[in-house]
């Protein structure tokens, strides 16, 4: 395919298997060197640290960002108990707890597994001083680098399951469901704390992100090497499963030219509130919204 024309055309997800290393803003400017498309941008920072499922969307695609940034994710995350640091994880200074090593020669798998039930469910988490959240426009993690005391506001956030993987202390490997916005550095430091023991966080590989899983990433390798191909797009998943959870609604060619101008049709009589709105060749036409019987087109991706 011509490339001027990939470019006027392109729209959809490209799923990476990031690596150890590599920002996500990093990966995004790797993706438009290589598809020649500035449009892009990733839903949901992995640190440089951790490794798996990074989502980027493309062309008018990325105007589905806040929702696709919203959804669930799942993580492997492996722990080293007996010690926590500032940053929550491997790269900052340790702190010993008292007796550590004693109550760890004693914790047993059914403690362990205990005390981590007790973090699943809905609660505030306030995200480590080593974060890039912006406090007053500077990166949270830049003012604590700085020596400065940084205090972060919590949020809510929803631990949907805990499960241990791996039980080979001092290091144990969890699988973690959870909402977005949830810091695992923060529930393994919470989690140490819990056990007496102190805990940091080693290694983290996202596994999931909304409905997409490492099945539907490409490496990196890969990749660059369809971008040499030129046969990049051969990996590219069409914006509208980006949000294929939810309810899909088909249009008729004149619902189609009605919606991509802003008009309502007409919806089911027990429509959702929300759904996609499809051509009948499965193309995104717009994110409606189910006002008085009517769907209101709130975002619209087919303008031609």
């Amino acid at each position: 395919m011509e490339k001027n024309v990939i470019k006027n055309v392109v729209s959809g997800v490209l799923v990476v298997d990031k690596p150890v290393g590599l920002t996500s803003h990093d990966v995004v400017q790797i993706i438009r060197r290589g598809t020649g498309i500035r449009r892009a941008g990733h839903t949901g920072t992995l640190d440089p640290r951790a490794s798996g499922v990074l989502v980027i969307l493309i062309g008018p695609a990325v105007r589905l960002s806040e929702y696709v940034s919203a959804s669930d994710k799942r993580y492997q995350a492996t722990i080293r108990l007996g010690a926590t640091t500032d940053t929550y994880d491997a790269e900052g200074r340790a702190t010993s707890y008292p007796n550590a090593a004693t109550v760890l020669a004693n914790l047993t798998e059914e403690n362990f597994e205990e005390i981590l039930q007790k973090f699943v469910g809905e609660f505030e988490q306030t995200p480590p001083a080593y974060s890039a959240v912006k406090v007053d426009g500077q990166k949270a993690y830049e003012r604590a680098r700085e020596g400065e005391e940084v205090e972060l506001e919590p949020r809510k956030i929803n631990v949907y399951s805990l499960d241990l993987l791996e039980w080979a202390p001092p290091e144990v490997v969890i699988d973690v469901f959870c909402s977005s916005g949830t810091y695992v550095r923060s529930l393994a430091n919470e989690l140490g704390e819990a056990l007496g023991v102190g805990a940091h966080l080693v290694g983290l590989r996202r596994t999931k992100s909304g409905r997409f899983t490492l099945r539907d990433a490409i490496s990196l390798r890969r990749l660059r090497e369809s971008f040499e191909a030129g046969d990049w797009y051969q990996h590219l998943i069409p914006a509208s499963e980006a949000l294929a959870d939810w309810p899909m609604v088909e249009l008729s060619s004149d619902e189609v030219e009605l919606l991509r101008h802003g008009h309502r049709v007409a919806a089911e009589p027990d429509a959702p509130q929300w759904a996609r709105a499809l051509t009948e060749q499965g193309d995104l036409v717009a994110l409606v919204e189910n006002l008085e019987g009517q769907w209101q087109p709130r975002k619209v991706f087919l303008i031609e």
